[in-house]
């Protein structure tokens, strides 16, 4: 009996032994975080990864119990929005000895960087962080100086670039700080200094859990770009001359055509070559989306070309409609002019579209401009590699340094406005088409017209280059890109077919046409 009694307790235990085994086996594992493999690749010895934890929130990374260094997050350290309006993601690692050992782009919604920046490119450029030590001072593009570190940018986002080095260097300051980490002497006063400005600063409410107040980016890139900012100020104060004394100055054709010709190569070099100021469809929907989510002023203070540049079309809507920009302001507008323009001094002859088929094919932007913004609903990033129908990018922002595909295309729209003056804009731009919703908004009709345009002078209607005037005289200021050539034409006593007769009689009883009243 009792060897029976024996065996089955030791049948329940070896059972119940089991048992525990079976659970415990099937306990699930802890999972290692999303970053770890990348982690590993930055500290290739190590073993453990851990969790963002602490504030700021960093992973502890180490092996066989010795901590060699933590990593971060950017958006959760220093979540400095972008031009998309979301902050740049990037893993850094930093060790105990305050070297950063590496840092990759986990995530981001950048339209520069959705299409045209290759994975090379980014790769490149954030590998110019390792190594570095945390107290380190970098500058994107620029001279030489022995307290800064010089990081090559990437053509066409730069101020992407100095939103993610900010995003970087206030991150790996923050944790190194709060985990005692060695700095520099002068790099720990300042960075003492700039905790106490961001804690006098810092709303009631957190902005994001463990994040770190920070100043604003803005500031430090307006005062980069001041010297551009004064150039552009200038060309804007003596488009507004041209645009307020139109009426004198159009009395001199000469002086319209010297004018408009400096003003398209200084739109074309400046502001779309230099300044890589070129506005685009994307700006339009990143404004829709901002305005219907969180709309924040610093999201588009951070590109301070395009937000001047924006205010004043703004304002010339209202006063002048889309043709302000379209007709002076667009870079890539201003080549096909030029191009234009220089095929007609070489007597290449031009092909504008009948009528009846123009009146189709304008409807043709508009319906972009509907299918952009539908799918931007969806997904901005899809949307923005649609916005690739305007060639704007490849132009300006990466300098033709792309696929053959891209290149023609721009070009080719380039070619055709040599035999159809900017076939582009009339015909496919998204952004031309957003500007005439407002401009239907506009205060003043600045163009004179007389009785007898259309009926039955077609001088203006013939030479318009963007055929924006009707058979029956009326200017369409949906199609009107502001070049002016119309309101030369009407003052012109050798050309305005209804002034041509006016100054014939005048001089025919000896009197000059400038004491006779306009109608």
């Amino acid at each position: 009996m009792f060897m029976i009694l024996h065996r089955a307790r030791f049948s329940v235990s070896r059972a119940l032994a089991i048992a525990a085994m079976a659970l415990i086996s099937a306990a699930p594992v802890a999972a290692e975080p999303a970053y770890a493999e990348r982690a590993r690749n930055m500290f290739p010895n190590a073993d453990h990864v851990g969790a963002l934890s602490g504030t700021p929130p960093a992973a502890e990374i180490g092996r066989g119990g010795r901590l060699m260094g933590y990593v971060l997050l950017t958006n959760q350290v220093a979540p400095i929005p972008a031009y998309s309006g979301k902050p740049i993601s990037v893993l850094v690692g930093i060790d105990t000895a305050g070297v950063i050992r590496g840092a990759e782009i986990v995530d981001h919604e950048e339209p520069i960087l959705v299409i045209g920046v290759t994975d090379d490119a980014l790769s490149a450029f954030t590998a110019q962080y390792a190594g570095r030590s945390v107290s380190d001072k970098f500058k994107i593009g620029g001279r030489e100086r022995p307290d800064t570190v010089v990081l090559d940018g990437i053509s066409g986002a730069t101020i992407t670039m100095m939103v993610l080095n900010a995003s970087i260097l206030r991150s790996v300051e923050a944790v190194a700080e709060s985990r005692g980490l060695p700095l520099a002497p002068d790099a720990e006063a300042q960075v003492a200094a700039a905790t106490e400005r961001m804690a006098a600063a810092r709303p009631p409410e957190a902005t994001q859990a463990g994040a770190t107040a920070l100043e604003p980016i803005w500031k430090e890139v307006w005062a980069e770009r001041t010297p551009r900012l004064w150039l552009l100020g200038v060309g804007l104060l003596v488009l507004t001359v041209i645009l307020f004394l139109q009426d004198w100055l159009t009395r001199y054709r000469r002086l319209v055509s010297t004018l408009r010709i400096a003003f398209l190569f200084y739109t074309l070099l400046f502001i779309g070559v230099y300044a890589l100021a070129q506005l685009s469809v994307v700006n339009v929907l990143t404004f829709l989306h901002a305005a219907v989510r969180d709309f924040r002023w610093d999201i588009f203070l951070i590109e301070p070309l395009i937000f001047v540049l924006w205010s004043f079309v703004a304002v010339s809507l209202l006063l002048w409609g889309r043709g302000v920009f379209c007709g002076w302001l667009c870079p890539y507008g201003a080549l096909q002019e030029l191009v234009n323009k220089a095929a007609q001094s070489m007597r290449v002859p031009q092909l504008p579209l009948p009528a009846l088929v123009h009146e189709r094919l304008v409807a043709v932007k508009y319906v972009i401009l509907l299918a952009l913004f539908g799918l931007s609903l969806q997904s901005l990033p899809d949307a923005v590699r649609f916005a690739e129908v305007e060639p704007f990018k490849t132009v300006f922002a990466l300098r033709l340094d792309r696929p053959w595909p891209f290149v023609a295309y721009a070009l080719g729209l380039v070619a055709i406005s040599a035999f159809n003056g900017k076939f582009f804009c009339k015909y496919l731009c998204p952004l031309g088409a957003a500007l005439t919703i407002p401009s239907h908004f506009r205060i003043f009709d600045w163009l004179r017209r007389r009785k007898e345009c259309g009926r039955p002078c077609q001088t203006c209607a013939t030479e318009c280059p963007s055929q924006a005037i009707r058979p029956t005289g009326e200017i369409d200021a949906n199609e009107c890109h502001y070049c002016l050539d119309c309101q030369v034409i009407f003052w012109d006593p050798y050309k305005c077919p209804p002034l041509v007769e006016r100054r014939k009689r005048a001089e025919k009883h000896g009197r000059t046409l400038d004491k006779l009243p306009l109608r």
